[in-house]
């Protein structure tokens, strides 16, 4: 195990962003995590900061800054069948596992339930963090439990779905327990015989596009991929972390006020007479997709992904999102909350 120093993280973050760690060093079990965090070993466990970012895929995280400290890569991996019974497989998957490989193996597989989750950018261990979601799916209807290290405690500990504190884009590990624990395996109970989401977003037209005939989790899975691939872009190819912020609820009540003045607005119905917003119709009815200041932009296809399109920085990039939430603020009266983790 090797620990680097003053190590460019452009290739680590999804943005492109150059930043640079401090220190830096990969782990691929929880034996190399834990020697890595293990007092007296480095410098760095003796400098009195201690910073300590866990890096994944680095698909939902914004780097303003160096970092002062160490990061380190979560690459363990692993994917396995530990259980079954009459009605659900149960999955086992290491948390540097590809999110969107991991998908594909459990339709390989036959097992559903993951399928609308299907090109996600990251790695399977940030997907609990986030609780993801897409297209009327999200990981809590599919998670079982996951093992993560307790860097205070220096032990494994098993959480359970209620114990995650799942919420929308939420977890407890964004929340009360943020910084303590590193996610090292997640586990999920998929279907031996699925049940079919397809009524939310563009899914049913693109597979009648597809003319797809006979459903399956793989036929869901290809109308995901075209439908994401046709309006966001390739991190590989222009700098992103997908959607950068959460679509927004309100109260039912300040929908229809909204929907007096703006009849075209999108919402969806909530329990408890609230209503979700399409945080991109916001953004673009504000007259920001495609809008572009230096390297930093709002995306022409997508106004809810925000962009590096070569050399911009974390700072020009958050300045930007926060132009872009006080111009929604001040046309809807809508609060727009950040997705992506600012460090």
């Amino acid at each position: 195990m090797q620990i680097q120093e003053n190590i460019s993280l452009k290739n680590y973050n999804s943005f492109g962003l150059d930043v640079n760690a401090k220190y830096f060093s990969v782990f691929t079990d929880i034996p190399s995590l834990a020697e890595l965090l293990e007092t007296g070993r480095h410098p760095f466990t003796t400098e009195r900061s201690r910073r300590l970012l866990i890096l994944g895929g680095g698909s939902n995280m914004l780097l303003t800054n160096d970092f002062n400290g160490l990061v380190i890569k979560n690459n363990i991996p692993g994917i396995r069948k530990t259980a079954e019974d009459e009605q659900h497989v149960y999955v086992t998957v290491g948390a540097g596992e590809n999110w969107h490989e991991t998908v594909m193996h459990c339709i390989d597989m036959g097992w559903g339930g993951l399928e609308n989750l299907a090109l996600i950018p990251g790695n399977t261990g940030a997907s609990p963090m986030q609780n993801i979601g897409a297209y009327g799916v999200e990981i809590k209807d599919h998670f079982y439990q996951l093992e993560a290290w307790d860097i205070e405690d220096k032990k494994t500990v098993i959480f359970t779905a209620a114990e995650c504190e799942f919420g929308y884009r939420e977890s407890v590990f964004k929340g009360r327990l943020k910084n303590r624990f590193v996610i090292t395996s997640v586990s999920f109970r998929l279907d031996k015989n699925p049940a079919f989401h397809i009524t939310y977003g563009a899914i049913r037209e693109e597979l009648e596009r597809q003319g797809v005939q006979d459903l399956s989790i793989r036929a869901i899975a290809d109308a995901v991929i075209s439908i994401r691939r046709s309006k966001l872009p390739d991190p590989a190819v222009i700098g992103n972390a997908g959607s950068f912020f959460k679509n927004p609820e309100i109260p039912a009540s300040q929908f229809e006020e909204l929907k007096s003045v703006y009849p075209e607005i999108v919402g969806y119905p909530l329990p408890g007479a609230m209503v979700k917003l399409a945080a991109g119709w916001l953004i673009e009815k504000a007259g920001w997709k495609g809008y572009r200041e230096g390297d930093a932009g709002c995306h022409a296809k997508q106004a809810l992904v925000l962009v590096n399109y070569g050399n911009a920085s974390g700072h020009e990039i958050l300045k930007l999102s926060d132009k872009i939430s006080e111009s929604v603020r001040e046309k809807f009266g809508v609060h727009l909350q950040k997705e992506v983790n600012v460090v």
